[in-house]
């Protein structure tokens, strides 16, 4: 059930003495009692500030006189609202989405700790700045305590003021200042945090998109990857080519199930793992029961999983060996010859699932030209027009032949092939896509 936000209405200064005496006599603190506009937007970070009247929340425990809150206007010559608090309990449930600012007396006690002579003097301050950190601060405190109100700006408050010498226009020029910075300063922190995650992004990006090691092949490689929505880091999938020594092509292409960043190092720490294992000689099984072994140690839960499918091609080009775990077999193209997947029936489970599974390798003819191509599951799991209907696998070998018939290779071939699944699903895929290819010709 949403809270109701508290009546309120601008506190004139002669008003504003009544009230204070009021408190002291034991009453309950007056709210203010006209309603804000209905229309006026509600949301955080002071975003309302521009469109509405500003409203200021009071938190001062002596009500009988320190502090006299005169007639306080906006830029625009509109009254700003007060709200009154004898405490951070009142406080905390008068601090609803509308409030702009906190004006709060640094003489105000923290809540069981009068009396204490070791009492950080801050402490109250450093509560209003827990319980409310997207507000703007203003601390009020005595002309002989010009440190005290300093150290209250060095501790997160926005400015302070002495509370003998408030005047309307002061307080109010003030309280503007303080919205403004307070909105200048986390503009920058989320400009800051954004730049921190687009740097954590490209790390992450070299490490599960990195450069193949393909010198002396005469095989021409070629890759697409495309996030997808709504996230902001790269999900968990990761590819990798590399050729060993005696000339053989090692190509990999990876998910790890989830898209947050714990999946995403993951992935690469697989895809750094089989490049590695690669390097040193292993394939098919082994390689495949080692990868399992990295993945159980380093997953965060044991629910994490990763499909998996891994090709050595041939120095002669002519012939490969395919291993699966969980992952969709490979898409094959030679001249004259529709596309075709790769031989699925010695699938075996993803890596995580089955603790002492095996990974049959299957060996499969290429013939003198082809394309190869890899991808994610992510390519043939958008939707095709508005129903639930899936591109799949069908679908994916009738548009990579349709876009091979307009004579697309490559990189233009990955490129079109992923753009025209993206159209079909009506707009950006719900799952990251990671597609590669490598041709060889005559």
């Amino acid at each position: 059930m949403p809270v109701p936000v508290p009546r309120q209405r601008a506190i004139p200064a002669a008003e504003s003495g009544q009230a204070q005496a009021a408190s002291a006599a034991g009453q309950a603190p007056r709210k203010d009692t006209a309603r804000p506009d209905a229309s006026a937007p509600h949301g955080g970070e002071n975003a309302a500030a521009e469109h509405t009247n500003l409203t200021v929340l009071l938190i001062e425990d002596d009500p009988g006189g320190s502090v006299i809150v005169p007639d306080l206007l906006d830029q625009a010559g509109r009254p700003i609202r007060v709200r009154t608090a004898r405490n951070l309990t009142e406080a905390e449930r008068l601090l609803t989405d509308d409030v702009h600012c906190i004006l709060l007396d640094l003489a105000l006690s923290a809540p069981g700790r009068a009396g204490d002579e070791d009492d950080d003097e801050l402490a109250v301050l450093k509560r209003v700045l827990d319980l409310a950190p997207r507000h703007a601060v203003l601390a009020l405190t005595a002309s002989t305590d010009a440190e005290r109100g300093a150290e209250a700006v060095a501790v997160g408050a926005q400015d302070y003021l002495f509370r003998d010498e408030l005047d309307g226009r002061l307080l109010s020029r003030a309280i503007r200042y303080a919205v403004e910075r307070k909105r200048s300063d986390s503009a920058e922190r989320r400009l800051a945090e954004g730049r921190l995650r687009a740097q954590e992004n490209r790390r992450l990006e070299r490490g599960l998109l990195p450069t193949p090691l393909l010198e002396g092949s005469p095989l021409r490689f070629a890759a697409r990857y495309r996030p997808g929505r709504s996230r902001a880091l790269l999900g968990g999938d990761f590819y990798d080519v590399v050729r060993t020594p005696d000339g053989t092509v090692h190509a990999m292409i990876g998910d790890v199930c989830g898209h947050g960043p714990d999946e995403a190092a993951l992935g690469v720490e697989l895809r750094i793992a089989w490049r590695a294992l690669t390097l040193a000689g292993l394939c098919g099984d082994q390689l495949l029961g080692t990868l399992q072994e990295v993945l159980e140690h380093e997953r965060a839960h044991e629910e994490i999983f990763a499909t998996l499918c891994t090709v050595d091609i041939a120095p002669d080009g002519r012939r490969a060996g395919l291993c699966l775990a969980g992952h969709p077999a490979p898409l094959v193209a030679a001249p004259g010859l529709p596309p075709r997947l790769l031989p699925y029936d010695n699938n075996g489970p993803a890596l995580g699932v089955l603790p002492g599974a095996r990974w049959p390798r299957t060996q499969v003819e290429l013939g003198a030209e082809w394309s190869l191509m890899l991808y994610t599951d992510g390519l043939i799991e958008g939707h095709v027009g508005a129903g639930r209907e899936r591109l799949g696998e069908d679908g994916m070998l009738a548009l990579v032949r349709a876009k091979r018939d307009e004579g697309l290779r490559g990189e233009a071939l990955l490129r079109a092939t992923v753009d025209e699944v993206r159209r079909l699903n009506g707009g950006e895929l719900a799952d990251d896509v990671a597609v590669i290819s490598l041709d060889r010709g005559r």
